[in-house]
């Protein structure tokens, strides 16, 4: 799995508590190994995102996503954070 990080997604990750950013590098890795893990309820959104996606980093935070082709191969991290990233 290739991951790309938008710049909007790296602002808001350099703006995460410290554990926080540990613990969903760690759910990047995983993500990049195993994109539909159970521990990362990868879930597809619906309404005006329906063309996205998220997976946990915790019970909390939410890493929003977009696959950028039909195998599932390539994704773009857009935003990471708690529920306000789905506005």
């Amino acid at each position: 799995m290739n991951a790309y990080y938008h710049p909007h997604f790296k602002r808001s990750f350099r703006n995460l508590d410290p554990h926080v950013k540990e613990l969903a590098e760690e759910r990047v890795a995983l993500f990049k190994r195993a994109p539909f893990n159970v521990r990362l309820d990868t879930h597809r959104l619906h309404g005006r995102l329906k063309k996205l996606w998220s997976f946990s980093v915790d019970g909390r935070n939410r890493i929003l996503f977009e696959f950028l082709n039909k195998t599932q191969t390539e994704a773009v991290f857009l935003d990471i954070g708690d529920h306000r990233i789905y506005r």
